[in-house]
């Protein structure tokens, strides 16, 4: 029998993951039995099977694991990140509701987040876009401006940002998020297709999530299918007031040790919430995952 091997997660469909080995060598692989719950940046043991496919036997310890979710679960699908990159755009739109979830999510994680806001050549929007991300820009989030068309500025702007580093790209749909992605690896697409091709995945895999390598100066580069929702469901109580940094500070001044922040006397939150030190927006969004969690354990 083959001596087992340790790789890392670069891509992930369905129960099927491409394992990266120390010598750059790929392996199709599989848990064993019915276990799944790997992901994208897992380091695992796997063992050889065949020419280049493989078991998973074990995930190693991981650093952390971030989740997506629609309304009827959580799913697991990266982990081991250290930077989250927020792609916001000037239009259409952006979801004030997805980005404070996505840093709720990276905060409570102990994920450094970035915002990207793109698109920002539509200058007569720009005033308007800036404005609605002032609140985050506050709690010290840096907010980096760019057009994902120009892409040697897109390098030279986030490039040192990278380095050295395991980033995950995150946004909506029609943010440019793919546009700023072949801005940073150039050839992303047709490694898609040249991986697909090697491990016989088809055309699947342009909706799921891979691990690229970047260019010098380097690091790694997550991304994922654009989403309409970041799971936050398995997080706890304690878990989610860490996604609040600017509560950190006020809940020194809370009367109770096991405050919720919302309707107890003598709470510091509440306090500087009526003080207009916390940000009535961002303080509804705690108030509205907090009521999602409690409902979600009520319900299994």
């Amino acid at each position: 029998m083959s001596a087992p091997l340790e790789g890392r997660i670069i891509a992930a469909h369905g129960r099927h993951y491409t394992v990266e080995l120390a010598d750059g060598a790929l392996r199709k692989c599989f848990p064993r039995g019915k276990k799944a719950g790997a992901a994208v940046g897992d380091r695992v043991r796997i063992t050889p099977q065949g020419k280049d496919e493989g078991a998973i036997d074990a995930i190693l310890p991981r650093t952390n694991l971030l989740f997506r979710s629609d309304e009827m679960r959580s799913k697991q699908f990266a982990s081991n990140v250290d930077q989250l990159l927020i792609v916001v755009a000037v239009r259409p739109t952006f979801s004030d509701d997805l980005t404070g979830r996505a840093l709720a999510g990276a905060w409570s994680a102990g994920i450094s987040p970035l915002i990207i806001l793109n698109k920002t050549d539509l200058t007569d929007e720009l005033p308007a876009a800036r404005a609605r991300l002032a609140p985050i820009a506050a709690l010290g989030v840096d907010v980096i401006e760019l057009s994902a068309l120009e892409p040697e500025r897109v390098h030279t702007l986030l490039a040192p940002r990278l380095a050295g580093r395991t980033s995950l790209l995150l946004g909506q749909s029609g943010m440019g998020k793919s546009t700023l992605l072949n801005a940073l690896v150039p050839d992303a697409a047709a490694a898609t297709r040249e991986h697909s091709t090697a491990l016989d995945m088809g055309k699947h895999t342009t909706t799921s999530t891979r691990l690229y390598h970047l260019p010098a100066p380097g690091g790694d580069l997550i991304d994922s299918p654009g989403f309409q929702a970041f799971g936050l469901q398995h997080l706890t109580r304690e878990d989610i007031i860490r996604g609040f940094p600017e509560f950190t500070q006020p809940i020194e001044e809370c009367r109770f040790y096991n405050c919720s922040h919302r309707h107890e006397p003598g709470c510091g939150v509440v306090a500087a919430l009526q003080a207009g030190k916390i940000d009535p927006a961002r303080y509804a969004l705690y108030e509205r995952i907090l009521e999602e969690n409690l409902a979600g354990q009520q319900r299994y």
